[in-house]
């Protein structure tokens, strides 16, 4: 966090991605992530983190392509521990981890589905992703992550998707950030008390879209060998 910024309510993000028009919706996505690869219980390997880039690219046809890249910006040029194998490996930056190519689908389910910009609509989209039942704050944030890795979205769902996030329980407004890219951005932070991690959405300040999505432990866990302040996960999306 940027120390001394103002905190900037989801509400007043939600106003400036309805006043945007400068992004339109595609599908496929373009994203980084990284992942914390752990094993429990005796002879349990440290944790390692597995950073990789993905692209997703649709034809007019309904097939699509998919290209997993090992590679870390925080990094550039350096080795890469992957976790395509059993056991994980270094590799170089760069290297390709899959190339692959899907025949054409028409799904009308989500995440295929084009997602709505109606707020009620967007909302039982991203309910059919999850069948458990209603989204808490928690379910609610995997949800628009998986929205996420299969659109990139437009002006108009941007906002729908603020908007929904501004009603959300418990995602409290903590102030200006640089993301992992490098980007400037908001964020805000959910307490998963139950799973004892700390979840943080970063969003673009002037037009809602969702930088990346950060999961950080709370408190030791031993068994799994990690410690709290140790990163779970992250991804970061891109246009």
């Amino acid at each position: 966090m940027e120390s001394g910024s103002t905190p900037v309510p989801l509400g007043r993000i939600a106003a400036r991605a309805a006043a945007d028009r400068s992004q339109r919706l595609r599908q496929g996505t373009h994203t980084q992530t990284w992942s914390l690869s752990m094993t429990a219980g005796p002879g349990a390997r440290p944790a390692v983190t597995l950073p990789e880039e993905r692209v997703i690219r649709w034809r007019a046809d309904g097939s699509h392509t998919e290209l997993v890249v090992a590679t870390d910006p925080r990094r550039p040029g350096e080795p890469v521990i992957t976790g395509a194998d059993p056991v994980p490996r270094t590799v170089e930056d760069g290297h390709v981890l899959s190339r692959r190519t899907f025949p054409p689908s028409w799904s009308d389910a989500p995440p295929q589905a084009t997602p709505p910009r109606d707020i009620g609509r967007l909302r039982a989209y991203l309910d059919e992703l999850d069948p458990t039942g209603p989204l808490g704050t928690s379910q609610l944030l995997d949800a628009v992550s998986e929205l996420l890795d299969n659109w990139t979205l437009g002006s108009r769902e941007n906002a729908a998707v603020v908007r929904l996030l501004a009603d959300a329980k418990g995602l409290r407004p903590a102030g200006a950030v640089t993301d992992r890219l490098g980007r400037p951005g908001q964020a805000y932070v959910y307490e998963d008390t139950a799973h004892a991690v700390r979840r943080m959405l970063i969003l673009n300040p002037v037009t809602g879209a969702v930088l990346g999505l950060e999961d950080t432990v709370t408190k030791d866990d031993a068994e799994f060998g990690v410690r709290a302040g140790d990163v779970m996960s992250y991804s970061a999306w891109m246009r």
